[in-house]
């Protein structure tokens, strides 16, 4: 993360001839809000904060208690490679304050801006390198998306085969433009679908980067005539979008998952760690996976995870262990996808991890054979559980984990909870498509 200040801000958006200012900040569902204000009004956001209208974001506050304020994070300014109206256009991340200048219990970047003190109170440093994959779908008349894409390419895929590259690589060029370092970009395995990963950084700055990603990728794709979906899983039989979460813990600038005298050279931190990533998974997949479509992604068939388990050596497992090592060592947990609040997801892998460490959680065996050619019976008598089934599964799960519950804290736990238990009683209650073509001529 960078150390920038106010001033250093304020000049720098005088030498870019900054005429307009993106205050951003994410909803409890991950929804990524702005407040615009002129460069005049810079110097007074950095130094008091803006106030906005908390009664009309999803779950903050009643309308009585609505005054609340923006407060910018210095270090995410950044410029946008676009102009708006022919006006240079730059953003700041905010964090979200109280009338009376308190942190609000329910921002969701201080519910991971907590977590990771709590880890730096223990001795721990998370870094994440994220994997986001995305749809490029067709457009109608109107913008609206539709279930076409634009090509019918494959894993690796090049032009003119892999007709989203041109679209693909001017997002890649953007974000490089603000600042990130690209690790490497993609055609993925489904048509139309394409993965950009880009480098680890502290766990604040990476949820911070996904955002800005989702964002930029939007924009971009819009100007190309298509529309960029995060959507788990947009299209029946094909491969659905996940974002592997490649996490370390490090302690005094060295990896502490490393240990070269343990076997694949996982430290007992590390063990610990896995072993609460694989103990929470079932409550935090409500968080990783927010969306009731994610749960057509996690089925068998579509190489995403679907069973507890952790490998070196095969990717049917939930959390893989990657061969690099030293300050390279990591795991690579393969459920989220990219429709989760990075923020509230972060925090609870970092939650379940700093859980296992605490209470010395006892790591399992390694799973060595590929799971989904097992038996259930196989299964069971290798003490391998499932992912849940569907979001009223996961919502259950969460509701009885209380580890889980304390890193999301009351206000965001129960804002969520409500959210999506509606959200699953409209889906509960619906007649689908698929009903009405299955049943209402056999009836």
């Amino acid at each position: 993360m960078s150390n920038m200040s106010k001033s250093d801000v304020l000049q720098k958006a005088e030498a870019e001839k900054v005429q307009l200012v993106r205050l951003q900040f994410t909803d409890i569902l991950g929804t990524t809000k702005n407040i615009t204000i002129a460069m005049n009004q810079l110097d007074q956001a950095l130094e008091e904060g803006i106030m906005f209208d908390g009664s009309s974001i999803e779950g903050f506050v009643r309308i009585q208690e609505s005054d609340m304020y923006l407060k910018p994070d210095p270090n995410t300014f950044c410029v946008f490679p676009w102009q708006s109206h022919g006006k240079k256009v730059a953003r700041l991340i905010c964090d979200v304050y109280t009338a009376d200048g308190k942190p609000f219990v329910g921002c969701p970047r201080g519910v991971l801006r907590r977590m990771a003190e709590k880890a730096a109170d223990q001795g721990y440093t998370m870094y994440v390198g994220p994997e986001p994959e995305f749809f490029l779908l067709k457009t109608d008349e109107e913008g609206s998306a539709i279930i076409e894409t634009n090509d019918r390419g494959g894993y690796f895929d090049l032009s003119p085969v892999d007709k989203g590259e041109a679209a693909r690589e001017e997002i890649v060029f953007a974000l490089q433009n603000m600042g990130f370092c690209i690790e490497a970009s993609h055609h993925e395995v489904a048509p139309g679908q394409h993965e950009i990963d880009f480098q680890y950084a502290d766990v604040i700055t990476t949820a911070d980067n996904i955002s800005t990603f989702r964002n930029v990728t939007k924009m971009i794709a819009q100007k190309h005539g298509l529309y960029a979906s995060f959507m788990p899983k947009p299209i029946v039989g094909e491969n659905g979008s996940g974002m592997h979460v490649h996490q370390s813990l490090f302690a005094n600038s060295h990896n502490a998952f490393y240990d070269p005298n343990q076997e694949l050279g996982l430290s007992q931190d590390a063990r610990h760690y896995l072993a609460g990533l694989l103990h929470h998974a079932p409550a935090f997949t409500a968080i990783t996976n927010p969306l009731i479509n994610s749960y057509k992604r996690l089925v068998p068939g579509y190489e995403a995870p679907v069973y507890i388990a952790w490998s070196s050596s095969n990717r049917s497992s939930l959390v893989r262990i990657p061969a690099a090592t030293g300050n390279g060592t990591r795991m690579e947990l393969r459920s989220p996808d990219p429709s989760a609040n990075p923020y509230l997801a972060l925090a609870v892998i970092l939650a379940a991890g700093l859980d296992g460490i605490e209470t010395k959680q006892q790591l399992g065996p390694e799973c060595t054979d590929n799971i989904y050619d097992m038996t259930e019976e196989q299964r069971l008598a290798a003490g391998i559980p499932s992912l849940p089934g569907s979001l009223e599964e996961a919502l259950h799960c969460l509701r009885n984990d209380s580890v889980i519950q304390e890193a999301l804290g009351e206000h965001v736990y129960t804002n969520l909870v409500r959210a999506k238990t509606i959200e699953w009683d409209r889906y509960r209650t619906q007649v689908h498509q698929w009903e009405l073509d299955e049943y209402l001529a056999l009836t």
